[in-house]
């Protein structure tokens, strides 16, 4: 996709790059996507121009990226804004493909092109959970003359920490044919941050290149590296081979490349910015490699076979784009090839690939922007169809790790859960009352989305196979729904930002549809008998549904309340599965209406209000399959995203009225724009056929670690603690420090009605510390852990040396890792627990107690 405001001659310019025939692209992107492999390696330029503003993590915080260009002499600007005093060269155009984005730039007799480009291939995960971007500079001559040109680029620490104020470690780390520098922070807390506004803090970023004589590496201050650019094209001597607790924002990993003497044929050199994260997820208490480590890979590894595989890798990427944009401009026009091409990318980096225990993927969504939840059921739906288009392996590899846990001891609920804990650990449902009991919890919802995905795994694959894995779940959600999904009672929906409400109509038609696919199942698995129950059941029930939701030119919100609508986005399975429940009428009346109640960015989720969404959005437009109609609702979300002054990846909700962003940024929920390619029986079946990694024999569920209760918390027994809500002197965390004047208090801290709380003691300011002595028996502490409940941030200390920083809040007891120099601390006989908590808003809670942790298999 472009964003086209060219002059009679960069127009001609940028013919010369764009392929023959490509029609004018019509969207803007809010925000750029240029590094997008995860939810913690994703980099956006949040601008039109890619001079126009500093790149950042898709959560805003800045993860600065630099590129300057040298030509005959003179420094211009490429990437950045910085150094402000230097001109940026003119960018002529842009392009968002769905494995590349490609800025185009014009001046001083030289055109330009920067590419960055990531593998993300879907039939071939060994290359799609690569967390490798490219980027590719080329650049020739227009006026007949030689120029002499040159490239530089730099990236700051930033990428891989989660606060500005970590101290980092800078490192040359050359592998052979390749030269490369990394930085990771200097503590390495591996998988012990976890949340939604969050970074990552372990593991390393690097920037890499193969060994080119015309390239200079180094790591050293942004200050110096750029002006020894600027003055010869030159870079400076690294300030050490490693750089220790380093300020990030002082130093820069850079490299320069001398193109030469420039001609109208094209030079090019290129690099790769590439994220090892040791580990990736924390899955019930195991922490599990990334997908591409699976075989004993280290990142050496990595990037040297990354840069092997770079001509072949920029063949197969422009090979797939231009394929892809191509079936999706037959599917749905211009417009909606654009705007998935956006989408294609944000999807699959709002998630990671890992390997299990017998090195099969799996796959695990973020909830990004919403509440940090990891492989959330009504999150992962609305990401589904992109993962269906392409394969068993992709819509297996986000199902089974939460059916494995649906189908544990710990599910005790005749309903699917919500989510698998808060990314990047999958421990066990957050929302609501978690595993603790049903307040809060999505029943229908769940349910029914497991259900339908299940029949669009079987219908992708012609055999309900992968469906008996789990039939024991599958066949209690369809007893469920047949009792309680016609009239759902006042609960919530994957809308559950517009509250609770009874009746609803919508998720009525999605326990329909379940139910259809149900009986889809049974009969593929040669269940006649029960086939019939379910085929003849959710028949009955569509028929229900068209007269009691009728409100004459539409159907309403909820069944009991006339006057009212909404769309009805979970009616696509009907026709998507070939279940046939719903009269072909039913959705021509609805689109009719739709068309009538759309405003100028788009048509509202439903009458209450004007927001809306804009996954469920392209999920309405296709119910007709009419492309009339198909483009009547989806124009409208392009011409939101052209005019919406709010700068950052794809939003799912916002205005209508306003183009304005209501919440929610980065989400893989995006990916549901391809629904629409599900309709083509013989387009889904030529991508999905294609999967080569024919994933099978996932590993069970890791099982879970035995604790051994060492210091009881008050979820066992409360104890009393001195605590202070005021702010005490400096060394209040250390022994011997007096804290006479300090209250008594019996554990834990907080107030009534925070989830998971055992309050003994009401604690209502911003602030509260805590002191207790205690005795430890003399043993190996080494799996020694924290049993933590916190709401919100909170620092412990044994000793006066700090033992756990844990951000955010959760919603009960967990065990934490302590730090290496905490696990010093300890000492058999006294030691001196001191607490501090700062709550925001609310509920609050702190408690703390000592646990020893065995890990299962």
């Amino acid at each position: 996709m472009s964003h086209r405001q060219l002059t009679p001659l960069t127009g001609l310019l940028a013919c010369l790059f764009l392929n023959a025939g490509a029609p004018a692209s019509p969207l803007r992107p809010p925000s750029v996507p240029l590094v997008a492999c995860d939810p913690y390696f994703s980099i956006w330029s949040p601008a039109d121009q890619l001079t126009g503003a500093n790149t950042t993590h898709w959560t805003g915080e800045s993860q600065r990226l630099a590129s300057l260009v040298r030509i005959d002499g003179n420094t211009f600007r490429l990437m950045g804004t910085e150094p402000a005093e230097t001109p940026a060269l003119p960018q002529t155009d842009f392009q968002v493909l769905p494995t590349r984005t490609i800025y185009y730039f014009a001046g001083d007799g030289v055109v330009l092109t920067l590419t960055f480009s990531t593998a993300a291939l879907p039939e071939d995960l060994d290359l799609l959970s690569r967390p490798v971007t490219y980027l590719t500079w080329s650049a020739r001559s227009t006026d007949g003359k030689n120029h002499m040109v040159s490239v530089y680029f730099d990236a700051r620490a930033e990428v891989a920490v989660n606060i500005r104020s970590q101290a980092v470690n800078f490192q040359n780390e050359n592998v052979g044919p390749v030269m490369a520098w990394r930085v990771g922070t200097a503590q390495q807390p591996v998988l012990q941050t976890k949340g939604d506004d969050v970074r990552i803090d372990w593991g390393y970023f690097y920037v890499a290149m193969p060994e080119d004589k015309r390239a200079a590496a180094t790591a050293a201050t942004a200050e110096a590296t750029r002006a020894a650019f600027m003055a010869g094209g030159t870079a400076p001597a690294p300030l050490a081979e490693r750089l220790e607790n380093n300020s990030q924002d002082d130093c820069v990993i850079a490299f320069t490349v001398d193109l030469g003497a420039v001609r109208a044929k094209a030079a090019s050199c290129w690099l790769m910015l590439a994220y090892d994260d040791l580990y990736s997820i924390q899955y019930m208490k195991k922490n599990l490699r990334p997908y591409w480590r699976r075989n004993g890979w280290e990142a050496a590894d990595l990037l040297r076979v990354a840069a092997r595989d770079y001509s072949s890798l920029q063949k197969r990427c422009e090979a797939f784009d231009a394929e892809l944009m191509k079936d999706l401009r037959n599917a749905g026009g211009e417009n909606y090839a654009e705007l998935a091409a956006l989408a294609y990318r944000q999807c699959f980096a709002a998630g990671k690939f890992v390997a299990d225990a017998n090195g099969q993927p799996l796959q695990f969504c973020k909830e990004n922007h919403s509440n940090g939840c990891i492989s959330t059921s009504d999150v992962f739906y609305p990401m589904s169809p992109q993962f269906l288009l392409f394969g068993p392996t992709l819509a297996k590899s986000f199902i089974v790790p939460f059916m494995n846990y649906a189908a544990s001891e710990r599910w005790k609920f005749p309903f699917a859960p919500h989510d698998l804990g808060t990314y990047p650990q999958a421990n066990g449902q957050v929302y609501g009352d978690g595993e603790r009991g049903v307040n809060d919890q999505m029943p229908v919802e769940e349910s029914g989305n497991l259900l339908i995905l299940f029949a669009a795994v079987a219908r992708m694959e012609g055999n309900a196979g992968f469906a008996g894995w789990y039939w024991k779940q599958l066949s209690q959600w369809a007893a469920y729904l047949k009792a309680k999904g016609f009239d759902p009672e006042k609960q919530l929906c994957t809308d559950d930002f517009a509250g609770h409400l009874a009746h609803n109509v919508n998720l009525s038609a999605k326990a329909i549809c379940a139910l259809g696919s149900f009986g889809k199942l049974c009969e593929m698995r040669g269940d006649a008998a029960e086939a019939r129950e379910y085929a003849e059941l959710a028949h009955e029930l569509a028929q229900r549904w068209v007269k009691e939701a009728d409100d004459g030119d539409h159907f309403r919100l909820a069944f009991d309340k006339p006057g009212t609508w909404s769309q009805k986005y979970n009616l696509v399975w009907d026709r998507v599965l070939g279940l046939n429940l719903f009269p072909g009428d039913v959705v021509q009346k609805e689109m009719a209406f739709y068309k009538k109640a759309e405003n100028q960015f788009g048509l509202p989720l439903d009458g209450r209000e004007t927001y809306t969404k804009l996954d469920w959005t392209l999920w309405t437009a296709t119910l007709t399959q009419n492309r009339n109609d198909f483009e009547a609702l989806a124009n409208p979300v392009v011409a939101f995203l052209n005019a919406t002054p709010d700068r950052s990846p794809l939003t799912d909700w916002y205005q209508t009225k306003t183009a304005r962003k209501v919440g929610f940024t980065g989400r893989p929920v995006i990916g549901g724009v391809f629904l629409q390619m599900l309709y083509d029986r013989a387009g889904w079946h030529k991508y999905a056929a294609r999967d080569k990694t024919k994933a099978a024999n996932w590993a069970a569920i890791p099982t879970s670690p035995k604790m051994t209760v060492i210091l009881p918390a008050a979820d066992r027994e409360p104890a009393i603690w001195s605590y202070t809500t005021s702010v005490p002197a400096q060394g209040w965390m250390n022994g011997g420090f007096d804290d006479s004047a300090w209250k008594k208090g019996k554990s834990g801290f907080g107030t009534a009605g925070t989830p998971g709380a055992v309050v003994g003691t009401v604690w209502k300011t911003s602030d509260i510390w805590l002191r207790r002595e205690v005795d430890l028996p003399g043993q190996d502490f080494d799996e020694l852990h924290a049993w933590l409940h916190h709401d919100e941030d909170a620092e412990v200390y044994i000793n006066g040396v700090l033992v756990v920083k844990a951000a955010g809040f959760i919603t009960g007891y967990d065990a934490f890792p302590l730090t290496p120099q905490g696990k010093a601390a300890l000492k058999p006989g006294k030691n001196l627990i001191a607490i501090h908590c700062h709550q925001t808003f609310g509920g609050q809670y702190v408690d703390f107690g000592l646990v020893h942790v065995q890990t299962g298999n």
